[in-house]
Protein backbone atom coordinates (compact mmCIF):
# COMPACT_ATOMS: atom_id res chain seq x y z
CA UNK A 1 0.00 0.00 0.00
CA UNK A 2 1.51 3.33 -0.69
CA UNK A 3 1.07 5.77 2.59
CA UNK A 4 -0.44 8.87 2.57
CA UNK A 5 0.31 11.80 5.11
CA UNK A 6 -2.81 13.86 5.47
CA UNK A 7 -1.34 16.92 6.60
CA UNK A 8 -1.24 19.59 4.40
CA UNK A 9 -3.34 18.07 1.43
CA UNK A 10 -6.83 19.03 0.11
CA UNK A 11 -9.21 16.64 0.96
CA UNK A 12 -12.58 16.77 -0.58
CA UNK A 13 -15.71 15.07 1.14
CA UNK A 14 -19.17 14.80 -0.20
CA UNK A 15 -22.01 14.78 1.95
CA UNK A 16 -20.36 16.76 4.38
CA UNK A 17 -23.67 17.63 6.14
CA UNK A 18 -24.46 13.75 6.24
CA UNK A 19 -24.03 11.92 9.41
CA UNK A 20 -20.68 10.17 8.47
CA UNK A 21 -18.86 13.07 6.39
CA UNK A 22 -19.79 15.74 8.96
CA UNK A 23 -18.01 13.48 11.73
CA UNK A 24 -15.16 13.25 9.40
CA UNK A 25 -14.66 16.81 8.51
CA UNK A 26 -14.70 17.06 12.48
CA UNK A 27 -12.14 14.41 13.41
CA UNK A 28 -9.62 15.34 10.25
CA UNK A 29 -10.00 19.40 11.98
CA UNK A 30 -9.26 18.13 15.10
CA UNK A 31 -6.45 15.52 14.46
CA UNK A 32 -4.31 17.54 11.28
CA UNK A 33 -2.50 20.32 10.61
CA UNK A 34 -2.88 22.53 7.41
CA UNK A 35 -5.62 20.02 5.78
CA UNK A 36 -8.05 22.04 3.44
CA UNK A 37 -11.24 20.53 3.31
CA UNK A 38 -13.65 20.73 0.89
CA UNK A 39 -17.11 19.48 1.50
CA UNK A 40 -20.03 19.39 -0.81
CA UNK A 41 -23.84 18.40 -0.02
CA UNK A 42 -26.83 19.10 -1.38
CA UNK A 43 -28.85 19.64 1.80
CA UNK A 44 -32.03 17.75 0.68
CA UNK A 45 -34.95 17.28 3.06
CA UNK A 46 -35.26 13.50 3.08
CA UNK A 47 -34.58 13.70 6.43
CA UNK A 48 -35.00 16.73 9.06
CA UNK A 49 -32.43 19.45 7.57
CA UNK A 50 -32.00 21.28 10.62
CA UNK A 51 -29.91 18.52 12.07
CA UNK A 52 -27.36 18.77 8.68
CA UNK A 53 -27.62 22.45 9.56
CA UNK A 54 -26.42 21.38 13.41
CA UNK A 55 -23.77 19.08 12.35
CA UNK A 56 -22.24 21.91 9.72
CA UNK A 57 -22.61 24.81 12.57
CA UNK A 58 -20.42 22.05 14.72
CA UNK A 59 -17.59 22.09 12.51
CA UNK A 60 -18.02 25.82 12.09
CA UNK A 61 -16.97 25.70 15.92
CA UNK A 62 -14.07 23.31 15.44
CA UNK A 63 -12.22 25.27 12.37
CA UNK A 64 -11.94 28.16 14.95
CA UNK A 65 -9.53 26.15 17.23
CA UNK A 66 -7.93 24.12 13.89
CA UNK A 67 -5.46 24.82 11.78
CA UNK A 68 -6.99 23.17 9.14
CA UNK A 69 -9.58 24.87 6.94
CA UNK A 70 -13.26 23.78 5.89
CA UNK A 71 -14.59 25.50 2.88
CA UNK A 72 -18.64 24.25 1.78
CA UNK A 73 -20.64 24.16 -1.98
CA UNK A 74 -23.85 23.51 -1.43
CA UNK A 75 -24.42 21.26 -4.77
CA UNK A 76 -24.99 18.01 -6.06
CA UNK A 77 -22.56 15.01 -7.16
CA UNK A 78 -25.54 14.52 -9.57
CA UNK A 79 -24.57 17.75 -11.44
CA UNK A 80 -21.63 17.76 -13.19
CA UNK A 81 -20.58 20.75 -14.12
CA UNK A 82 -20.75 21.39 -10.67
CA UNK A 83 -18.22 19.04 -9.47
CA UNK A 84 -16.35 19.72 -12.51
CA UNK A 85 -15.88 23.45 -10.93
CA UNK A 86 -15.07 21.65 -7.61
CA UNK A 87 -12.40 19.65 -8.79
CA UNK A 88 -10.60 22.05 -11.00
CA UNK A 89 -10.90 25.06 -8.11
CA UNK A 90 -9.73 22.83 -5.11
CA UNK A 91 -7.45 20.01 -7.28
CA UNK A 92 -7.84 17.44 -4.10
CA UNK A 93 -5.68 14.83 -3.33
CA UNK A 94 -7.95 12.76 -1.31
CA UNK A 95 -11.67 12.07 -2.14
CA UNK A 96 -14.00 10.69 0.20
CA UNK A 97 -17.31 9.85 -1.91
CA UNK A 98 -19.98 10.13 1.29
CA UNK A 99 -22.65 11.61 -0.32
CA UNK A 100 -25.34 8.87 -1.30
CA UNK A 101 -29.34 8.28 -1.03
CA UNK A 102 -29.21 5.99 1.60
CA UNK A 103 -32.07 3.53 3.11
CA UNK A 104 -33.30 0.44 1.61
CA UNK A 105 -37.22 1.19 2.41
CA UNK A 106 -37.18 4.53 0.57
CA UNK A 107 -35.55 2.93 -2.36
CA UNK A 108 -39.02 1.17 -3.01
CA UNK A 109 -40.62 4.29 -3.09
CA UNK A 110 -38.85 6.39 -4.88
CA UNK A 111 -35.99 4.75 -7.02
CA UNK A 112 -35.67 7.94 -9.21
CA UNK A 113 -33.32 9.82 -6.23
CA UNK A 114 -30.95 6.20 -6.31
CA UNK A 115 -30.05 6.11 -9.63
CA UNK A 116 -29.64 10.27 -9.15
CA UNK A 117 -27.54 10.01 -6.28
CA UNK A 118 -25.55 6.68 -6.27
CA UNK A 119 -25.52 6.29 -9.85
CA UNK A 120 -25.00 9.33 -11.43
CA UNK A 121 -23.47 11.21 -9.00
CA UNK A 122 -21.06 8.19 -8.27
CA UNK A 123 -20.03 7.94 -11.91
CA UNK A 124 -19.73 11.99 -12.22
CA UNK A 125 -17.00 11.48 -9.15
CA UNK A 126 -15.00 8.77 -11.16
CA UNK A 127 -14.60 10.98 -14.05
CA UNK A 128 -13.67 14.06 -12.04
CA UNK A 129 -11.29 11.60 -10.47
CA UNK A 130 -10.07 10.57 -14.26
CA UNK A 131 -9.63 13.73 -15.46
CA UNK A 132 -7.86 14.75 -12.18
CA UNK A 133 -4.67 13.66 -13.66
CA UNK A 134 -5.16 15.50 -17.24
CA UNK A 135 -1.91 17.44 -18.43
CA UNK A 136 0.44 15.39 -16.15
CA UNK A 137 -0.98 16.58 -12.85
CA UNK A 138 -0.40 14.26 -10.15
CA UNK A 139 -4.21 14.55 -9.26
CA UNK A 140 -6.07 12.80 -6.97
CA UNK A 141 -4.00 9.97 -4.94
CA UNK A 142 -6.65 8.08 -2.78
CA UNK A 143 -10.49 7.49 -4.02
CA UNK A 144 -12.53 6.28 -0.38
CA UNK A 145 -16.25 5.62 -1.00
CA UNK A 146 -19.34 4.25 0.77
CA UNK A 147 -20.94 0.91 -0.11
CA UNK A 148 -22.85 -0.71 2.18
CA UNK A 149 -23.59 -4.50 4.00
CA UNK A 150 -26.81 -4.31 2.02
CA UNK A 151 -24.88 -5.59 -0.93
CA UNK A 152 -24.97 -9.33 0.55
CA UNK A 153 -28.19 -9.42 0.13
CA UNK A 154 -29.77 -12.83 0.18
CA UNK A 155 -26.36 -14.49 1.39
CA UNK A 156 -27.25 -16.39 4.40
CA UNK A 157 -23.45 -17.44 5.40
CA UNK A 158 -22.31 -15.84 8.14
CA UNK A 159 -20.35 -13.81 9.04
CA UNK A 160 -20.23 -11.55 5.31
CA UNK A 161 -17.22 -11.69 4.34
CA UNK A 162 -15.74 -9.41 1.51
CA UNK A 163 -14.50 -12.72 -0.70
CA UNK A 164 -18.56 -13.59 -0.70
CA UNK A 165 -20.44 -13.28 -4.17
CA UNK A 166 -22.68 -10.50 -3.87
CA UNK A 167 -24.86 -11.18 -6.70
CA UNK A 168 -28.48 -11.21 -5.17
CA UNK A 169 -29.28 -7.91 -3.99
CA UNK A 170 -32.93 -7.88 -2.45
CA UNK A 171 -33.01 -3.83 -2.95
CA UNK A 172 -32.59 -0.72 -5.51
CA UNK A 173 -30.36 0.63 -2.97
CA UNK A 174 -28.20 -2.56 -2.41
CA UNK A 175 -28.06 -2.91 -6.33
CA UNK A 176 -26.74 0.79 -6.63
CA UNK A 177 -23.89 0.37 -4.29
CA UNK A 178 -22.55 -3.13 -5.60
CA UNK A 179 -22.39 -1.23 -8.81
CA UNK A 180 -20.55 1.39 -7.26
CA UNK A 181 -17.75 -0.77 -6.44
CA UNK A 182 -17.95 -2.27 -9.70
CA UNK A 183 -17.67 0.87 -11.61
CA UNK A 184 -14.75 1.86 -9.05
CA UNK A 185 -13.01 -1.60 -10.54
CA UNK A 186 -13.25 -0.69 -14.29
CA UNK A 187 -12.08 3.31 -13.64
CA UNK A 188 -9.21 1.59 -10.76
CA UNK A 189 -8.49 -0.84 -14.15
CA UNK A 190 -8.66 1.31 -16.84
CA UNK A 191 -7.83 4.53 -15.53
CA UNK A 192 -5.20 3.93 -12.36
CA UNK A 193 -7.15 5.30 -9.61
CA UNK A 194 -6.58 3.94 -6.41
CA UNK A 195 -9.90 3.40 -4.89
CA UNK A 196 -11.10 1.65 -1.92
CA UNK A 197 -14.90 0.49 -1.06
CA UNK A 198 -15.88 0.70 2.78
CA UNK A 199 -19.11 -1.98 3.37
CA UNK A 200 -20.48 0.04 6.30
CA UNK A 201 -22.76 -1.86 8.96
CA UNK A 202 -25.45 -0.04 10.22
CA UNK A 203 -23.82 3.21 11.52
CA UNK A 204 -25.81 4.70 14.68
CA UNK A 205 -24.74 7.48 16.89
CA UNK A 206 -25.17 10.90 18.28
CA UNK A 207 -26.91 13.46 15.28
CA UNK A 208 -27.27 10.12 13.32
CA UNK A 209 -30.11 9.97 10.31
CA UNK A 210 -33.63 10.27 11.61
CA UNK A 211 -34.43 7.07 9.70
CA UNK A 212 -32.61 4.37 11.37
CA UNK A 213 -34.03 2.46 13.33
CA UNK A 214 -33.35 3.62 17.24
CA UNK A 215 -33.55 7.37 15.78
CA UNK A 216 -37.05 6.51 15.04
CA UNK A 217 -38.16 3.91 17.50
CA UNK A 218 -37.12 7.44 19.95
CA UNK A 219 -39.24 9.66 17.98
CA UNK A 220 -42.39 7.21 18.70
CA UNK A 221 -41.99 6.73 22.43
CA UNK A 222 -41.55 9.95 23.07
CA UNK A 223 -44.88 10.76 21.04
CA UNK A 224 -46.78 7.17 22.53
CA UNK A 225 -46.75 5.66 19.03
CA UNK A 226 -46.54 2.12 19.00
CA UNK A 227 -43.12 1.00 17.70
CA UNK A 228 -42.93 -2.23 14.79
CA UNK A 229 -40.13 -4.97 15.36
CA UNK A 230 -39.98 -6.41 12.04
CA UNK A 231 -39.49 -10.02 11.86
CA UNK A 232 -41.03 -10.47 15.23
CA UNK A 233 -37.85 -9.35 16.57
CA UNK A 234 -35.84 -12.26 14.95
CA UNK A 235 -33.66 -9.35 13.10
CA UNK A 236 -29.76 -9.23 14.19
CA UNK A 237 -27.62 -6.42 13.33
CA UNK A 238 -24.03 -5.50 13.30
CA UNK A 239 -24.59 -1.96 14.91
CA UNK A 240 -21.21 0.13 14.09
CA UNK A 241 -21.04 3.18 16.21
CA UNK A 242 -19.98 6.37 14.47
CA UNK A 243 -16.51 6.75 16.21
CA UNK A 244 -15.52 3.77 14.68
CA UNK A 245 -16.77 4.46 11.28
CA UNK A 246 -15.40 7.66 11.09
CA UNK A 247 -11.81 6.10 12.93
CA UNK A 248 -11.93 3.04 10.20
CA UNK A 249 -12.42 5.92 7.52
CA UNK A 250 -9.08 7.93 8.83
CA UNK A 251 -7.18 4.96 8.68
CA UNK A 252 -8.54 3.61 5.29
CA UNK A 253 -7.94 6.92 4.10
CA UNK A 254 -3.96 7.07 4.56
CA UNK A 255 -2.99 3.88 2.85
CA UNK A 256 -4.09 4.00 -0.64
CA UNK A 257 -3.98 0.87 -2.97
CA UNK A 258 -0.14 0.51 -4.44
CA UNK A 259 -0.30 1.31 -8.58
CA UNK A 260 1.24 -1.88 -9.84
CA UNK A 261 1.52 -2.75 -13.64
CA UNK A 262 0.73 -6.27 -14.84
CA UNK A 263 2.71 -8.93 -16.74
CA UNK A 264 0.81 -7.19 -19.94
CA UNK A 265 1.99 -3.80 -19.33
CA UNK A 266 -1.28 -2.74 -18.38
CA UNK A 267 -2.26 -1.33 -14.62
CA UNK A 268 -3.37 -4.31 -12.06
CA UNK A 269 -6.18 -2.67 -10.63
CA UNK A 270 -5.10 -0.55 -7.40
CA UNK A 271 -8.47 -1.48 -5.99
CA UNK A 272 -9.52 -2.61 -2.36
CA UNK A 273 -12.90 -2.94 -0.70
CA UNK A 274 -13.40 -3.79 3.56
CA UNK A 275 -16.03 -4.04 5.80
CA UNK A 276 -16.41 -1.93 8.72
CA UNK A 277 -18.75 -3.63 11.67
CA UNK A 278 -18.61 -4.46 15.16
CA UNK A 279 -18.21 -8.13 13.96
CA UNK A 280 -20.51 -9.08 16.87
CA UNK A 281 -24.52 -9.11 15.75
CA UNK A 282 -27.05 -7.39 18.31
CA UNK A 283 -30.70 -8.96 18.49
CA UNK A 284 -33.23 -6.87 17.72
CA UNK A 285 -35.27 -7.12 20.77
CA UNK A 286 -31.99 -6.56 23.01
CA UNK A 287 -30.76 -3.60 21.04
CA UNK A 288 -34.50 -2.33 22.10
CA UNK A 289 -34.01 -3.28 25.73
CA UNK A 290 -30.98 -1.06 26.09
CA UNK A 291 -32.13 1.67 24.08
CA UNK A 292 -35.23 2.11 26.38
CA UNK A 293 -32.94 1.88 29.44
CA UNK A 294 -30.67 4.73 27.97
CA UNK A 295 -33.80 6.82 27.31
CA UNK A 296 -34.93 6.90 30.77
CA UNK A 297 -31.48 7.43 32.51
CA UNK A 298 -31.07 10.65 29.56
CA UNK A 299 -34.07 11.68 30.79
CA UNK A 300 -35.94 11.51 27.55
CA UNK A 301 -38.93 9.05 28.72
CA UNK A 302 -40.02 9.01 32.39
CA UNK A 303 -38.87 5.83 34.72
CA UNK A 304 -42.82 4.61 34.67
CA UNK A 305 -42.79 4.25 30.81
CA UNK A 306 -44.46 1.54 29.66
CA UNK A 307 -42.53 0.06 26.87
CA UNK A 308 -44.74 -3.35 26.39
CA UNK A 309 -47.83 -1.24 25.52
CA UNK A 310 -45.75 0.24 22.93
CA UNK A 311 -44.18 -2.31 20.85
CA UNK A 312 -46.03 -4.32 17.91
CA UNK A 313 -44.15 -7.10 16.55
CA UNK A 314 -44.72 -7.44 12.56
CA UNK A 315 -42.97 -9.72 10.28
CA UNK A 316 -40.15 -8.70 7.93
CA UNK A 317 -40.33 -5.50 5.87
CA UNK A 318 -39.84 -5.94 1.94
CA UNK A 319 -36.16 -5.56 1.01
CA UNK A 320 -34.67 -6.57 4.65
CA UNK A 321 -32.58 -9.37 5.61
CA UNK A 322 -32.63 -11.27 9.07
CA UNK A 323 -29.19 -10.93 10.14
CA UNK A 324 -26.30 -8.77 9.02
CA UNK A 325 -22.46 -9.63 10.38
CA UNK A 326 -19.21 -8.37 9.65
CA UNK A 327 -16.26 -10.30 8.82
CA UNK A 328 -13.56 -7.32 9.66
CA UNK A 329 -10.40 -9.96 9.82
CA UNK A 330 -9.09 -7.75 6.53
CA UNK A 331 -9.53 -4.58 7.88
CA UNK A 332 -7.49 -5.60 10.84
CA UNK A 333 -5.11 -7.37 9.38
CA UNK A 334 -3.94 -4.33 7.05
CA UNK A 335 -4.97 -1.58 9.43
CA UNK A 336 -4.33 -2.99 12.94
CA UNK A 337 -8.02 -1.84 13.51
CA UNK A 338 -11.40 -3.42 14.46
CA UNK A 339 -14.32 -1.29 16.15
CA UNK A 340 -14.82 -1.48 19.83
CA UNK A 341 -17.44 0.47 20.79
CA UNK A 342 -20.08 -1.09 22.79
CA UNK A 343 -23.80 -0.85 21.97
CA UNK A 344 -24.49 0.31 25.50
CA UNK A 345 -21.90 2.93 25.15
CA UNK A 346 -23.07 4.11 22.06
CA UNK A 347 -26.84 4.56 22.86
CA UNK A 348 -25.71 6.52 25.78
CA UNK A 349 -23.89 9.29 23.96
CA UNK A 350 -27.20 9.20 21.17
CA UNK A 351 -29.61 9.35 24.19
CA UNK A 352 -27.78 12.36 25.71
CA UNK A 353 -27.65 14.10 22.51
CA UNK A 354 -31.09 13.64 22.03
CA UNK A 355 -32.49 15.28 25.09
CA UNK A 356 -30.21 17.81 24.58
CA UNK A 357 -31.08 18.97 20.97
CA UNK A 358 -34.61 18.13 21.17
CA UNK A 359 -36.04 18.61 25.07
Amino acid sequence: MQDINLNGKCVLVTGAAGFIGSNLVLRLLSDYNDVKIVGIDNLNDYYDVSIKEWRLNEIEKKVKESSSSFTFVKGDIADEVCLQELFETYEPSVVVNLAAQAGVRYSIENPHAYMQSNMIGFFNILEACRHSYDGGKKGVEHLVYASSSSVYGGNTKVPFATSDQVDHPVSLYAASKKSNELMAHAYSKLYNIPSTGLRFFTVYGPAGRPDMAYFGFTNKLLKNETIQIFNYGNCQRDFTYIDDIVEGVVKVMQKAPSRMDGEDGLPIPPYNVYNIGNGHPESLLEFVDILQQELISAGVLPSDYDFEAHKKFVPMQMGDVPVTYADTKQLEEDFNYKPNTSLREGLRAFATWYKEFYM
